[in-house]
């Protein structure tokens, strides 16, 4: 301190700066910590339906393009969980038309999702 006319807090403040450049391990042990608790330990974990909302934002726009009776049947089917033969009772048409609808409406949505090259490769549900 005295040969660089500084005062010693100076140097001390200067001293901290500098170690404040060094890195540690994820896996060293924290200085308080008497059961081997690491620094990786404090970190959060990563969110297990993160994937989920991913695909359903990639999904959004292609399903806006949708006719809109397909845009109804794919509302029935998946949000409120109504059977192929329920929708076609609602619907009046067959069950096997109400099938067909859901199979090429969600192909079709696949298919906007994958050429996208706005989306990641997010999962799309059948």
């Amino acid at each position: 301190a005295q040969t660089a006319g500084l005062s010693e807090e100076d140097v001390l403040t200067g001293m901290e700066a500098i170690d404040s450049f060094r890195s540690l391990s994820l896996d060293a042990e924290l200085a308080d910590a008497d059961d081997g608790y690491s620094l990786a330990d404090t970190l959060g974990q990563p969110e297990t339906r993160y994937e989920t909302v991913i695909a359903r934002e990639a999904v959004k726009p292609c399903l806006h393009r949708l006719p809109e009776r397909e845009q109804h049947i794919l509302y029935l089917r998946f949000f409120r969980d109504m059977t192929q033969t329920r929708i076609a009772e609602e619907l009046g048409i067959s069950q096997m038309h109400v099938s067909r609808l859901i199979t090429r409406s969600c192909r079709d949505i696949r298919n906007q999702v994958e050429a996208d090259p706005r989306t990641e490769q997010a999962p799309v549900a059948a």
